[in-house]
């Protein structure tokens, strides 16, 4: 590019006693697909709710044990699929669902409507906390940032009271690699002492590069930052 000097530098991570480069993985992970959303977004013509049930059964029969179903505020074919799911009982006792949505009232009172009378979710939350999110988007503060993500969790925490099955928090800061580390800790932390996981039902910290704006090492090394430094990081899975 001509005018790469336009362009900032990302910072870097101080991390000299890294261990991530030496790691071995001795057990199997978790594994969750989003292909009916990541792969459904891809598509020229998304799928129809009997092509979803269909790709459904297929990654239920593939093993996963976590399904990523959808985002049913946003997209009614989405809800449609959910609701179909339910009424015809094609979610296997021992598979967990995955919604996800904005940190938006709206949004919520859609989800929720979405899972009801299931039982086992992972209800998934994501609000933007990058500076030029925070700056440009929003218009705010981090501390206002932070409180969408906190009184977001306060609505999840108060469904979940009543809902009768088994529902799991899965949090993302959406922006986490352009967003400063200082303030991804604070705000993760920020939603598990709102949450308060346990160690059965862990809560998820989704960190994405959602935008590639430096090497797989810098990733890397966050990734190890943040799995250091979170609070209760025993009743976490980091993703």
């Amino acid at each position: 590019m001509l005018n790469y000097k336009h362009y900032t530098r990302r910072p870097g991570v101080e991390l000299p006693d890294r261990k991530w480069p030496s790691a071995i993985i001795k057990s199997a992970p978790v594994w969750c697909s989003v292909d009916l959303r990541d792969g459904n977004q891809a598509l020229i013509e998304p799928m129809a709710v009997e092509e979803k049930i269909e790709f459904f059964k297929m990654l239920v029969k593939l093993g996963f044990k976590e399904i990523e179903v959808g985002f049913p505020s946003a997209s009614q074919i989405e809800f449609d699929f959910i609701r179909q799911l339910h009424d015809r009982r094609l979610i296997p006792d021992d598979v967990s669902i995955q919604v996800l949505t904005q940190c938006r009232d709206h949004l919520l009172e859609k989800t929720f409507e979405s899972i009801e009378g299931l039982s086992n979710v992972i209800f998934h939350i994501y609000n933007p906390t990058s500076p030029i999110q925070r700056d440009v988007v929003f218009g705010m503060e981090k501390k206002e940032i932070e409180q969408i993500a906190v009184k977001t969790t306060q609505q999840v925490k108060e469904f979940a009271k009543y809902f009768p099955g088994r529902l799991r928090l899965e949090y993302t800061p959406e922006s986490f690699m352009d967003t400063e580390l200082d303030f991804a800790l604070e705000i993760c932390d920020a939603v598990s002492e709102v949450w308060q996981p346990t160690k059965r039902d862990k809560m998820i910290v989704n960190l994405p590069t959602t935008m590639e704006t430096n090497t797989p090492n810098v990733f890397a090394d966050r990734i190890e930052w943040m799995s250091d430094r979170l609070a209760r990081r025993d009743r976490l899975v980091i993703s």
